[in-house]
């Protein structure tokens, strides 16, 4: 599959609204035919994507081009505040690999996979909590990205928290590198992660690190979600052409989660056992 890259561009007015004659242009109609899949990405965010095409969103990027039978594009930025105004909205790309269901600032499409926050230990670690409500996290030094949903539950667990930053610009920082790095140094006794960054990062060190996902959890936190593809609103063609694309090629984008340590969920919230993938693990 021959790969494109197109760096972000600059910020331009791309359509004039509300000139001088009170006039506002109508948004174009939706896209018939593609001569690429233009995708919206962040170019160094593993193990979600990068621009050597090494994370797992890119692989399903590369399913959908091939089924498409058009060069797979991407379109760089770092997944900070205002990555969808800067390249969906502006009509740049067509589409983000990976959203939360009910993401307002995209159409949602259905679910491409569900997963849950998960606790990353040592190995030979005797916490082994499936809730944030485990008395066995009292005192225990705890690595948690800030503002995200396990913070708070927690603190309220009694556990002593360490925060890394949530919004950053990811060329420059990777504040889950740094939690999982602390795991290993012994800084903190473990971390708890968004589930595809857990498996990710605890697969990669020596010794790899134990992951505990959250399934059982009762701290009335939200830990588990759907996560789907995002695309502009008032593209019901698109977003059929990709519904029908996740419904059949399911089994092939778990293969690819399952590679990179994904804990997945089924539908009832339930935690996925697929077989093991033959095709290698990820790069």
């Amino acid at each position: 599959m021959r790969r494109g890259v197109t760096r972000l561009l600059p910020l331009l007015v791309a359509l004039v609204l509300g000139g001088g004659n009170g006039m506002t242009l109508a948004e174009p109609p939706e896209r018939q035919d593609r001569e690429a899949l233009r995708v919206c990405a962040d170019g160094n965010n593993l193990p979600f994507s990068n621009e050597a095409g090494e994370g797992f969103e890119n692989r399903i990027a590369e399913l959908m081009a091939e089924e498409l039978g058009v060069p797979l594009v991407y379109v760089w930025a770092p997944q900070v505040m205002g990555f969808v105004r800067n390249t969906l909205e502006l009509r740049v790309c067509d589409v983000m690999i990976g959203v939360v269901a009910g993401y307002g600032f995209v159409q949602n499409t259905n679910e491409v996979y569900r997963s849950v926050y998960s606790l990353v230990v040592p190995e030979a670690s005797d916490l082994d909590a499936t809730s944030l409500t485990d008395p066995a996290l009292r005192e225990r030094r705890i690595g948690v990205v800030t503002e995200t949903p396990p913070l708070v539950a927690l603190r309220r667990a009694g556990a002593t928290v360490k925060s890394y930053p949530l919004m950053v610009d990811t060329r420059v920082r990777a504040p889950v590198r740094d939690a999982i790095e602390d795991v290993v140094a012994g800084n903190t006794e473990g971390a708890v992660l968004w589930g595809p960054l857990a498996g990710y990062y605890a697969a990669r060190q020596d010794p790899p690190l134990r992951v505990v996902p959250l399934v059982d959890d009762d701290s009335g936190a939200r830990l588990d979600y759907r996560i789907t593809m995002g695309i502009r609103q008032g593209e019901p063609h698109w977003k059929d052409w990709i519904n029908d694309f996740i419904d059949r090629r399911q089994d092939e984008i778990h293969a690819i989660l399952v590679e990179y340590g994904v804990p997945l969920l089924d539908r009832r919230g339930q935690l996925l056992t697929p077989e093991p993938s033959d095709a290698g693990g990820a790069s």
